[in-house]
């Protein structure tokens, strides 16, 4: 079995990578909470939290919900964990949010599939990656659930919402360029805006708490999609200058930081890196 590892790395210190927690078990997308004591990742249709420190996982009571994928992460409160999960009988992923403690979890969008990806700093809002019409695009709901709002329409894929901490902006991954790179839109779809124009497939862009930096999962151009298990990197862009930087390279892609990830003090962030195959 393909051994997992919960890595953390600061990014003033990239060669210096800090693992967490290494697993027999395929685990994927962590999520630091906002009072920096655990880090929450998803396992086999379950939802884990582990001290960034390290121990023993404890599993997260998600009640009926028992297919979670990799795409959850916690309110700006810390009060609330929001899920994607595929339990219901069709098979296809809904958006549910439910106490960060545990409990029954509460449906907020009846359409699907819809991915979760971002919440507004305010906590008053979702943003997600979803499919209607057989077409894919980037829609906002009310985080207590309401009428959806679909923001951007494309022949390709949008995906990886994420509000920046000021509220002003979303910022996602689309091929619309006809290869995926990052753009940015403020809140209701207006002032569409390419961020990143280079020769990777750049995905999953993670802004910082206090709004300095980006880090983003970049693959090689030829790569379609994101797929597991293929060399990676994980970069960081300088929200003032734009320019980007190399971190660390690893053996990745889907489940290594699909959701956001930083510590409170934007210093690090958590990611997920697997074995190689034939690893000594």
């Amino acid at each position: 079995m393909q051994k997992s590892y919960l890595e953390i790395l600061n990014i003033s210190q990239p060669k210096r990578r800090q693992i967490v927690h290494t697993f027999e078990e395929h685990i994927e997308a962590p999520n630091w909470t906002p009072d920096g004591k655990w880090l929450i990742y998803n396992s086999k249709g379950r939802l884990f939290r582990i001290s960034p420190k390290g121990g023993t996982p404890t599993p997260i009571d998600t009640g009926f919900a028992v297919r979670c994928n990799n795409d959850h992460g916690v309110s700006p409160d810390g009060k609330s964990i929001v899920i994607s999960d595929q339990t219901h009988e069709d098979g296809s992923s809904r958006i549910y949010t439910l106490p960060i403690s545990g409990g029954k979890p509460i449906l907020i969008t009846p359409k699907a599939p819809s991915f979760w990806h971002g919440w507004s700093p305010d906590g008053k809002t979702l943003t997600y990656c979803a499919q209607r019409n057989l077409r894919y695009g980037i829609f906002t709901i009310p985080a207590a659930g309401g009428e959806e709002t679909r923001l951007t329409v494309s022949d390709g894929l949008d995906d990886g919402p994420e509000y920046s901490p000021d509220g002003k902006y979303i910022y996602f991954n689309s091929d619309r360029s006809g290869i995926m790179q990052i753009w940015r839109m403020t809140p209701n779809g207006s002032d569409l805006t390419q961020t990143t124009n280079d020769d990777f497939g750049n995905w999953f862009p993670h802004i910082s708490p206090d709004g300095k930096s980006m880090v983003i999962l970049s693959y090689d151009k030829s790569v379609i999609g994101h797929p597991p298990n293929q060399e990676v990197q994980l970069r960081l862009r300088d929200m003032k200058t734009g320019s980007i930087r190399p971190l660390i390279s690893l053996f990745g892609g889907q489940g290594t930081i699909n959701v956001p990830s930083w510590s409170p003090d934007s210093t690090q962030f958590a990611f997920v890196s697997y074995e190689r195959p034939n690893a000594d």
